[in-house]
């Protein structure tokens, strides 16, 4: 399983661990995805899907929190907004070897509202301000906020350069921002990443009024050019569902970002047969189906000649019984199938 990544990831320095990062995403950056991601760029820092304090301290702390070796750096997201909770919640996350501990003050979703967490916490500063002072208190690695640059109709600069000089009174050096408002009624979560305009003008500010912090950029960016462009103005860039569905742009990563060229960039099918090789050890160790770990590099060849068909046989549910191997082989002569009816 391991030949691929076998060779650790270097330590970042502050300078550059957060240089660039794929999101937080609920539902889709577990362990599996992250280990995927992996195999495609050695330095950008991932980030687990949101979990709550809540689950953390009544459910099961194992299920939410292991990861594999490979993935670092790696950050745990959490979402909460009393600081004791938050401090049981981070020191957890120290204790399972995570290398920051970010606070979620951008999901503008119902029921995390209902939790009183997520992008309403902008509206209280001093409630997230002191949420990271009790993290900071019983941990050595970074604690970061991830959050919005506006709530619903509030437009103004000033509200989130207060807030984040507010937190970062507290001892946060980290800040990624989304640069969009968060609506908390009459949009959903879906439409709150694609409606509110995109002002990344406000990021680069905060940039120029904090110079001391690290301000990471997020929102909108779909192209390695674009992370380029940004890095002109910001410490680092942070791509979601570009690099869920377009994994491959992350193998530039490394001797773009990073003057990392000793790293191999391996082929699609190297990387499809790690996979496979992660499937068949997960399920011997836990009984993990293959099709929960394929549904995450169902990019692997977006944009390519046969692409769709291979997509399709590893997203075809009546090819559950059969071992991922097999899978691997079917989807492979779907590909040839589909390259060379391509038109040339």
């Amino acid at each position: 399983m391991q030949p691929l990544i076998e060779k650790k990831v270097a330590t970042q320095t502050p300078q550059n661990m957060w240089r660039t990062a794929v999101a937080p995403m609920m539902d889709w950056t577990d362990r599996h995805c992250r280990y995927f991601h992996r195999l495609l760029t050695r330095h950008a820092l991932l980030y687990t899907e949101m979990v709550t304090t809540g689950a953390l301290r009544h459910g099961d702390v194992q299920r939410h929190l292991r990861f594999n070796d490979p993935e670092h750096p790696v950050a745990l997201q959490l979402g909460g907004s009393e600081a004791s909770e938050l401090a049981h919640a981070a020191k957890l996350g120290e204790q399972y070897g995570y290398d920051e501990i970010n606070l979620n003050c951008g999901c503008p979703s119902e029921r995390v509202q209902r939790g009183a967490f997520g992008a309403c916490l902008m509206n209280e500063p001093q409630t997230v301000s002191d949420g990271v002072k009790a993290m900071l208190d019983v941990v050595s690695v970074p604690v970061t906020v991830k959050h919005r640059i506006g709530i619903d109709k509030i437009e103004s600069y000033d509200f989130v350069r207060d807030f984040v000089g507010t937190v970062a009174q507290a001892g946060c050096r980290v800040f990624i921002v989304h640069a969009r408002n968060a609506w908390l009624q009459g949009l959903s979560p879906k439409e709150n990443r694609e409606i509110p305009p995109l002002r990344y003008e406000l990021a680069y500010q905060l940039k120029k009024d904090f110079s001391d912090l690290v301000i990471v950029v997020n929102g909108g960016i779909t192209t390695n050019a674009q992370i380029s462009d940004h890095l002109q103005h910001c410490d680092g860039v942070m791509l979601g569902r570009e690099a869920y569905y377009r994994p491959w742009l992350m193998t530039e990563w490394d001797a773009q970002f990073y003057g990392d060229a000793s790293g191999t960039v391996h082929s699609r099918e190297a990387i499809e047969e790690a996979m496979v090789a992660y499937m068949e050890q997960a399920h011997a160790q836990d009984g993990c189906p293959w099709y929960a770990i394929a549904r995450h590099m169902l990019g692997l060849y977006h944009g390519q000649r046969g692409g769709r068909l291979w997509r399709q046989v590893w997203s075809d549910h009546k090819l559950k019984p059969l071992a991922p191997r097999a899978v691997m082989q079917l989807a492979r002569q779907a590909l040839q199938r589909g390259a060379q009816a391509a038109p040339q």
